[in-house]
């Protein structure tokens, strides 16, 4: 299995037919179970990001090591770790590319499938909460009546349910222009700052309707809470999206 790559070992040297890494990373998906991670490291540090080269380092090589399995808030069945470097041989033979940098353009081409992969986690986030509010509202009296006959909780499910319907159009978009070789960095972008961002909303909502009985751990809304709140990070901040959207408008 491959991890997710890792960016920037803080020492990276040439060391006769190969290099040597040094340095750690944390928060990287899947590094307990790997068979091997692909590295990005400077290979020549005073070009800050071209500079950048991916390296293939395997389970085994003498010099890497899981340092620890994170303990996170939320999605528990994605193991995170973080990895450490020691004086990590790679052959040159491991170097993605026939020269030094390079790395960063590769890592963009994977950074636009990535974002759009994230609208559509927040997309089923989405309508898994709204799925499982529904039977609740629709079984729940407050005051006396029926909750599903307040005109307030009414208004919210359906802003809910509209966001939801935008989350898989746009998500459906930026798959389709990827898939078509079509898909701009803004494109990625928007997919996954509107989606991801969207789903933030959704669960605080849900969680609002349910009041205490949705902090209760047997609950699955507190779940989709936790985990959503994951999204808004990788690949991408979504305050790093507004700088990619905003600079392709020319500002």
């Amino acid at each position: 299995m491959q991890v997710g790559c890792l960016w920037n070992s803080d020492d990276c040297f040439e060391a006769g037919n190969g290099y040597r890494l040094n340095g750690s990373k944390t928060f990287i998906t899947n590094g307990t179970i790997c068979d091997f991670v692909t590295v990005a490291a400077y290979t020549d540090p005073i070009k800050r990001g071209t500079g950048i080269n991916l390296f293939i380092v395997n389970r085994d090589d003498r010099g890497f090591s899981v340092a620890k399995k994170l303990k996170k808030l939320g999605n528990h069945s994605s193991d995170t770790a973080e990895l450490a470097f020691d004086d990590c041989f790679v052959p040159q033979e491991r170097m993605l590319g026939d020269r030094e940098g390079g790395g960063l353009a590769q890592l963009e081409e994977t950074l636009k499938s990535g974002r759009i992969t994230y609208g559509a986690r927040s997309t089923g986030v989405g309508q898994a909460t709204f799925d499982a509010l529904i039977p609740y509202i629709k079984r729940t009296q407050r005051h006396g009546e029926p909750l599903r006959k307040s005109q307030a909780v009414r208004f919210v499910l359906a802003e809910m349910a509209m966001s939801i319907e935008v989350m898989r159009y746009v998500t459906y978009r930026g798959a389709w222009l990827y898939d078509q070789g079509m898909a701009s960095m803004k494109d990625a972008s928007v997919v996954k700052l509107f989606c991801t961002e969207s789903i933030q909303k959704i669960v605080q909502k849900a969680m609002a309707i349910q009041k205490n009985i949705g902090l209760v751990m047997e609950n699955p809304i507190q779940r989709f809470l936790r985990d959503a709140r994951l999204f808004k990070i990788p690949e991408g901040t979504s305050e790093i999206q507004h700088l990619v959207i905003s600079r392709d408008l020319g500002l």
